[in-house]
C-alpha cells in the first residue's frame, strides 16, 4: 500500500471506495517503446519474426545486379513473391525469394531472369518462368542453377563495349551489311546462282528465305526439344558423354592429326569435284522436298505405331509366364519330334511325297477329268431323270428314283416269311384257260420245245409297259453329258403289244 497514491491509502484504511489501480511510468514508457520498434519493423518487413516465409526458392545468378531485399518476384508482370535474402555464393550470387499460392507450381526447369522496371535502369526485379507443366515441381527449398538463370545487361557495360575503334568498326559492318542488302548483281554474277535468286537483291532473297522461317522455326524447336530427352537429365549425360569423347580424342592427338589430315585430302578430292558438287547440291532442293513429303506421311504413321506398341506392353509382360507354360510343353513335343516318333513319319512321307506328287499330277491329268465328266454324266443326264414322275395308271406322283426304292421295300415286306415276318419270298403257280406264249431269248434253236416257253392266265394279257425293243447301239466316243435326257413318258413309255401273248396270236 505504500506505493499508492495518498489519497487511495486513505481509501483503503478507511475500509471505503474500491482502489484504482494504475501502470507505472516505467511500465508506459516500456509498452511505448515495443509499439514504436515493432510496429515500424512489422510494417516494413511484413513478415512476423521467428516465423518461415511458406514456399522459398533459391536462384543463384551470375550478377545480382542490385536486387535487393523485398524486390518483386513476377510471373507473367503479375507479383507472386518477393526476395528475403541475398548471399554470395562463390563467384556467383545466391537469391533467397518466396513464391505465393498463385505462383505455384514451380517446375524443375523453371528460369529466372533479372529485368529493370525502369527504362535507365534501377527498381530491379526478377522475372520467373515457371516451367513447363511436364516437368516435376520444385520443392520448397530447391534451387534454380546457374545455367537457367539471367541478368540485366546494364547501361554502362554497353556503353564501355562500344569504344571508338568498336564504333567504327560497327559502322563499317552497318554500311557493308546495307550494301549486299541492296547490292544489284551482274548478269555474270547471275550465272552461278540459283534460278530463285537471280536478278534479285540480298534483300529480295534474304525475303524469299524468310517464307521458310516459320517451319523452320517450328521443326528447330522440335529437335530442340528433342535434344533434351525424355527422362530427367538426359541432356546432360549428352554433354557429360561428349566431354569424354572430345577427352579420348584429346588423349590421341596423333590419331587425331590423321584423321585431320585424312579429312584435308578428302575435302581436297570434293573440291576436284566441284562441278559435281555443285548440281548435286542444285538438287538437294527438291529433293529436301520429296524428303519433307515422305517424312510428313512416316510422322503420321507414328503415332498409330505408339499405340500398337502401348497395346503390345501387356502381350510382352505375359511372355515370361507363357514361356515357363510352355516348358511341359515343349519337353513332349521334343521327343514326338525324335527319329523314333514323327521324326520317322517325315522320313517315309518324304520318301512317298514324290510318288505322291507324281499321282497328284497324274490325276490332274487322267483321273480328275474322268470325275468330271461322270460328275456332269450324272447331274445333266441320270439325276434329271431319276426326278421325271412317270404318268400311268400305277402312277405314286413321285419321282421314279423313289419308286425304285419304294421298289426295294415292298421286296423286303414281300420276302417276310408265313405272317410276314419271315425271310423267305412266297411265289404262287399261275392257272387258267387262255394259253400264252412267248420266244425264249436264251432256247436253243435246234429243239423246237426250247424256242418258246408257254403259260396259262386268267385272262389275255393286254400289253407290256414300257415298251422292250433291242438294246441301243453303243457309242463309247460320245460324251455321257452330251445325250439328251431320256424321256420316261415318251412312245417307249407308253403301253405297247402284249408280252407274252396268246399262243397262236403271236407266235
Amino acid at each position: 500500500m505504500s506505493r499508492l497514491p495518498e489519497r487511495d491509502r486513505r481509501a483503503a484504511a478507511a475500509g471505503t471506495g474500491r482502489i484504482k489501480w494504475r501502470p507505472s511510468n516505467a511500465t508506459i514508457a516500456i509498452i511505448f517503446i515495443l509499439i514504436f520498434t515493432i510496429g515500424p519493423y512489422l510494417a516494413f518487413t511484413k513478415h512476423v519474426p521467428f516465423t518461415g516465409y511458406g514456399y522459398e526458392l533459391n536462384a543463384t545468378f551470375s550478377n545480382s545486379a542490385n536486387i535487393a531485399k523485398n524486390s518483386p518476384i513476377r510471373i507473367a508482370g503479375v507479383d507472386v513473391g518477393k526476395v528475403i535474402a541475398t548471399e554470395r555464393d562463390g563467384n556467383n550470387t545466391k537469391v533467397t525469394f518466396t513464391v505465393d499460392d498463385s505462383g505455384q507450381p514451380i517446375h524443375d526447369d523453371a528460369f529466372a531472369a533479372i529485368r529493370p522496371r525502369i527504362f535507365l535502369e534501377g527498381n530491379f526485379f526478377i522475372e520467373l518462368d515457371p516451367g513447363s507443366p511436364s516437368a516435376p515441381d520444385m520443392d520448397s527449398g530447391g534451387t534454380i542453377p546457374v545455367s537457367r538463370t539471367s541478368t540485366a545487361v546494364q547501361i554502362d557495360e554497353v556503353l564501355s563495349a562500344l569504344q571508338t575503334p568498336v564504333r567504327a568498326d560497327l559502322g563499317r559492318l552497318l554500311e557493308g551489311y546495307g550494301k549486299g542488302l541492296n547490292y544489284e548483281p551482274t548478269p555474270e554474277e547471275d550465272v552461278t546462282q540459283l534460278p530463285e535468286v537471280k536478278g534479285r537483291t540480298g534483300a529480295q532473297a534474304l525475303n524469299g528465305a524468310l517464307q521458310y522461317g516459320g517451319d523452320a522455326g517450328r521443326y528447330s524447336a522440335q529437335v530442340t526439344n528433342a535434344l533434351l530427352g525424355t527422362q530427367q537429365r538426359d541432356l546432360s549425360r549428352l554433354v557429360s558423354s561428349a566431354g569424354q569423347a572430345f577427352g579420348a580424342f584429346a588423349s590421341r592427338q596423333r590419331d587425331l592429326q590423321g584423321l585431320i589430315e585424312n579429312f584435308d585430302i578428302f575435302t581436297g578430292a570434293l573440291a576436284n569435284q566441284s562441278t559435281n558438287l555443285s548440281a548435286t547440291i542444285r538438287l538437294l532442293a527438291p529433293t529436301l522436298k520429296v524428303t519433307q513429303a515422305s517424312l510428313v506421311s512416316l510422322n503420321r504413321t507414328l503415332p498409330p505405331l505408339r499405340t500398337y506398341a502401348i497395346e503390345f506392353r501387356p502381350a510382352v509382360a505375359e511372355l515370361p509366364d507363357l514361356i515357363e507354360a510352355s516348358k511341359p510343353f515343349l519337353a513332349q513335343v521334343r521327343p514326338l519330334l525324335s527319329g523314333r516318333e514323327a521324326g520317322g513319319a517325315v522320313k517315309l512321307l518324304r520318301e512317298s511325297t514324290p510318288a505322291l506328287a507324281g499321282a497328284a499330277q497324274a490325276s490332274k491329268k487322267v483321273t480328275l477329268p474322268q470325275l468330271n465328266r461322270l460328275s456332269l454324266c450324272t447331274t445333266k443326264v441320270m439325276v434329271p431323270t431319276g426326278d421325271q414322275v412317270i404318268n400311268d395308271q400305277f402312277s405314286t406322283g413321285q419321282p421314279n428314283y423313289r419308286e425304285f426304292l419304294y421298289t426295294l421295300v415292298n421286296l423286303a415286306g414281300m420276302a417276310q416269311n408265313f405272317d410276314g415276318n419271315g425271310p423267305y419270298a412266297r411265289a404262287q403257280a399261275g392257272g387258267g384257260p387262255v394259253l400264252v406264249g412267248e420266244a425264249n431269248p436264251f432256247g436253243n434253236k435246234a429243239t423246237l420245245s426250247d424256242q418258246r416257253n408257254y403259260a396259262h392266265t386268267i385272262e389275255d394279257p393286254k400289253g407290256t409297259q414300257p415298251q422292250l425293243t433291242k438294246r441301243p447301239p453303243l457309242k463309247p466316243g460320245v460324251l455321257c453329258y452330251t445325250n439328251p435326257v431320256p424321256d420316261v413318258n415318251g412312245p417307249q413309255g407308253q403301253v405297247g403289244p402284249p408280252s407274252p401273248s396268246v399262243a397262236g396270236v403271236n407266235p
